[in-house]
């Protein structure tokens, strides 16, 4: 098998990609801006410039197995972007068949947090392990289910959402995917955000955060307040890490997991949401599954945890029939 493969992370603002060896090493990395190019096909020439640069300067020319992508609502199944709303292009593009074409490497892809849950698996927290459940926590909570050692997909290539679980089913607040009381909407960057915009509107004691203009209030601001001993501000994570606690005690009884693995900045928090996390889930745990499944933190690098969650897809590529046709006329011209 060739040694390498190249793993893309498409993101709304970049998007990163790098070269990957079979230990999980990251021989080089670079990025392109995604959002430069108002044609996917403009797009496409770029990375494939890059990333051909890439390869030739690692001296990978002919060494690279298969392409992994990762990005917002792409779909394993059908290998296509479907409904990219934070993408400039219009969907479905079908993915993995033109980068597969471009680069004349066997291509497949994922959603983003489906590559996480693959790249904690084959390089991270999760390696050796058959069921667990990764949530990222970013600017929206995504999550990858993976069971009996599958990434689980479902008919339509679409499970797995749990941020969009609903965990205020009355008066919860408007999410992006336009229903109200997501799970996303309170345990994600930019739910610990609001949740302090929140307190400062119906509490009146004094808080750092009174200084900062409040439209402006990030997760960050949140977290740094609440280590200079801000009650408001430590109340704000309690109140996320309880009801993100409360998630995972409702998750286990699904598939019954060894671990959740958070990844993610909201997940740096420390102490500050995973105490009230693991609280929460504890009294909320139903009696059979209590003790069974752990809390871990990721163990993929930040720098290269995208790149290596797609990249972990790419050992998975499969020629596409076109490929396989050229592969077999050449093998048989050779003989």
């Amino acid at each position: 098998m060739k040694p390498y493969v190249l793993g893309i992370d498409i993101g709304g603002t970049n998007t990163v990609f790098g070269l990957v060896d079979t230990r999980g090493k990251v021989i080089a990395s670079s990025s392109i801006k995604t959002a430069k190019h108002s044609k996917f096909a403009d797009y496409l020439d770029e990375l494939y410039t890059e990333a051909s640069r890439l390869i030739e300067i690692a001296d990978a020319v002919d060494k690279v197995h298969g392409i992994g992508i990762g990005a917002p609502n792409a779909n394993y199944y059908t290998g296509s972007i479907e409904d990219g709303v934070n993408l400039p292009w219009p969907s479905p593009i079908p993915l993995a068949q033109l980068v597969s074409e471009k680069f004349g490497i066997p291509t497949a892809v994922t959603n983003d947090a489906n590559a996480a849950a693959l790249g904690e698996m084959t390089y991270g927290a999760a390696r050796g392990m058959r069921d667990f459940i990764m949530i990222t926590l970013g600017t929206g909570v995504g999550s990858g289910i993976v069971i009996n050692g599958q990434v689980v997909y479902g008919h339509d290539g679409f499970a797995g959402e749990l941020g969009h679980v609903i965990v205020k089913r009355n008066n919860g607040r408007l999410c992006g995917c336009g229903r109200t009381g997501c799970l996303e909407a309170y345990c994600s960057a930019t739910g610990v955000a609001r949740s302090a915009r929140e307190f400062l509107e119906i509490r009146t004691e004094p808080s750092l955060l009174r200084n900062l203009p409040v439209d402006q209030i990030t997760s960050k601001d949140v977290y740094d307040a609440a280590m200079q001993g801000d009650q408001l501000a430590k109340d704000v994570f309690t109140y996320t890490g309880t009801i993100l606690g409360e998630a995972l005690a409702d998750m286990m009884v699904f598939s019954s997991p060894q671990a959740f693995i958070l990844f993610g900045g909201l997940a740096k928090s420390g102490e500050l949401l995973m105490k009230p996390l693991r609280e929460a889930m504890d009294k909320n745990m139903m009696n059979v599954f209590k003790g069974k499944a752990k809390v871990l933190l990721s163990e993929l690098k930040e720098a290269d945890a995208a790149v290596l969650g797609a990249s972990a897809l790419g050992w998975e590529a499969k020629p596409s029939p076109a490929q396989a046709a050229v592969a077999a006329a050449v093998t048989s011209a050779a003989e």
